[in-house]
């Protein structure tokens, strides 16, 4: 028998459209609701974007504006609270340090979409003084819509190291803070690589004196580099494995329990499958909407302040730019086409907001690839979401059976599916039925869970290559 702590519920409900012909096995989810967790943060759904962003494109337009009205209805449909800017583009020399005028469009782009701002400022040859002008017209005009303030971008890949990132980094903070500048100012990082997280424990231990720090931030890619990919479909099992599951643990325990003693929230400010883009037939397929579900809700279960996932129409890769293949939308004539791990933000909008409620799986049969977690909402009602990462010609589908601790008196639940369960497809995927459409709208229909007589028990059939998200209504 295997337990695992997570949440899961059973039902029966509108099924998925395609049928299942894969081997069923039984296993079994037990939810404590009288054990709740911490709460997962209102802004825990984020994305990043490069610094250029920012800037004008050559016809003098914003993306970042309050005129883009498809981006704001793209945001609100996916339950974005989170922009990040930052990345390789914000210390490369040959992309401009946004002004005044393209910081008003993001911030009143940030106001009507209702997300808090990552601001990053060069550090790479770049001046602490104007670092200074810029946040003070920030923190004068834009306050209430910064989240804070990065000092470069993955610093470690320059800074070479440790103390030296440091000093250079008290230097801007200094800067920023004098009198007449933004001394009310918050700051986070250092936002290194993978393979530097070791700079996260550290730096949360240089400046917790500070009082200035809103949280410890860190990159992370569990597939590293997707130039290195050579077979996509590899790519996709990988994704999908227990063994890749394994490696956020150890990850984890590389700088949280640190950041966690002294008191210091944290998150992943720039995520993703794979680095340098993606992989593509990976990053791009099914498989990163199952793996960007269940990835989300690991993180949050483990008390992350947040996700931001890297995306965009291209990406800076190094020093040059690349093909965005782990995008979460892209853009389109009639506004943004929604990619897989697009389906996986709104997945966890509609599961994942609320305390986290402990949850066991058992299952007979050895190495279930099935994840699943619990949340309790403000107003009492418990979402369960279920994600079958079964896949292939020997996938499962899973007959569950969950148990609860007390009754409800309604349930109802969607699912997140693939036409032909096929991980590696780019398109077809709906979630309850029905698509995210370019102007991004999405017609949400749950359909009613079929409970037993105390209301205390559902069965439910997973399909193999697909995810539940499960609401049961408490009695009063």
């Amino acid at each position: 028998m295997r337990v695992v702590r997570c949440v899961a519920v059973g039902f029966m409900v509108v099924w998925p459209a395609a049928v299942s012909s894969y081997a069923q096995i039984p296993a079994s989810i037990t939810v404590e609701t009288r054990s709740v967790g911490g709460e997962v943060p209102e802004n825990f759904i984020g994305l990043s974007f490069e610094v250029e962003k920012v800037l004008p494109d050559p016809r003098g337009e914003y993306f970042f504006s309050p005129n883009n009205k498809p981006l704001i209805a793209m945001f609100r449909t996916l339950g974005i609270r989170s922009l990040r800017v930052g990345g390789n583009t914000a210390d490369r020399s040959s992309v401009p340090v946004p002004g005044e005028r393209d910081i008003d469009a993001l911030f009143s782009f940030a106001k009507v979409a209702g997300v808090k701002v990552i601001y990053t400022h060069r550090l790479h040859g770049g001046d602490p003084k104007r670092a200074a002008e810029i946040s003070q017209y920030i923190m004068d005009h834009y306050e209430s819509e910064l989240s804070c303030f990065a000092i470069g971008n993955e610093p470690n890949v320059f800074a070479q190291e440790y103390p030296g990132y440091l000093a250079e980094w008290r230097k801007y903070v200094d800067s920023i803070i004098s009198p007449g500048h933004a001394p009310g100012a918050s700051f986070c990082g250092p936002g290194a690589t993978p393979g530097k997280v070791s700079w996260s424990g550290d730096f949360a231990r240089d400046v917790r004196e500070s009082g200035r720090i809103r949280f410890i931030t860190q990159h992370a890619y569990p597939g590293g580099s997707g130039r290195r990919v050579l077979s996509a479909r590899s790519a996709r099992d990988s994704m999908l494995s227990q063994s890749w599951v394994a490696s956020y643990g150890a990850f984890f325990e590389q700088f949280v329990p640190t950041a966690r003693e002294l008191g210091i929230p944290y998150r992943l400010e720039e995520t993703n499958s794979f680095f340098h883009g993606g992989a593509d037939g990976a990053s791009n397929s099914f498989a990163s909407a199952l793996w960007g579900l269940d990835f989300m809700h690991w993180w949050a279960s483990h008390g992350a302040a947040g996700l931001n996932f890297h995306t965009g129409d291209s990406v800076a890769a190094g020093d040059a730019n690349a093909p965005c293949h782990y995008a979460v939308f892209t853009t389109v004539v009639e506004g943004f086409s929604i990619r897989p791990l697009g389906y996986a933000l709104k997945a966890f909008d509609l599961g994942g907001r609320g305390k986290i409620v402990p949850i066991r799986v058992s299952s007979t049969a050895q190495d279930l690839n099935l994840t699943a977690y619990g949340v309790m909402t403000k107003d009492g009602a418990l979402t369960v979401t279920i994600i079958n990462k079964e896949h292939g010609i020997e996938g499962h589908e899973v007959d569950m059976t969950v148990k609860l601790d007390r009754s409800f008196i309604k349930g109802e639940a969607l699912f997140l599916t693939v036409s032909n369960q096929d991980v590696a497809a780019t398109i077809g995927v709906t979630l309850g039925g029905f698509p995210i459409r370019e102007d991004a709208t999405w017609q949400e229909r749950w359909g009613p869970l079929s409970l037993d007589s105390e209301k205390k028990s559902f069965v439910v059939k997973i399909p193999a290559a697909t995810a539940a998200v499960v609401r049961l209504h408490p009695l009063d």
